[in-house]
């Protein structure tokens, strides 16, 4: 479990993995996606719209909690090797 544990956290510390995410943020507050959640829906007393942007911050922290996570475990571990 712990190998396939630091190959997930050595991935999601790669660069082109924020380039990705950034993006996705980015597309996720285009108008089409807006949209689509822009209804008189509403879901336990609140607005669907409102539900999706505070669904999609709490991802985005997540995320960034994993980075940094990752960020933090393999600098404090300068002797970690590289798995092919």
């Amino acid at each position: 479990m712990k190998p396939i544990f630091s190959r997930v956290m050595h991935h999601l510390q790669l660069r082109e993995s924020w380039i990705i995410f950034f993006i996705l943020g980015i597309i996720m507050m285009t108008f089409p996606f807006l949209q689509i959640f822009n209804k008189p829906v509403t879901i336990l007393g609140f607005p669907l719209m409102f539900i999706y942007l505070t669904a999609g911050w709490a991802f985005s922290i997540f995320v960034i909690y994993l980075f940094m996570r990752a960020f933090t475990s393999f600098s404090s571990n300068p002797d970690h090797k590289k798995e092919p």
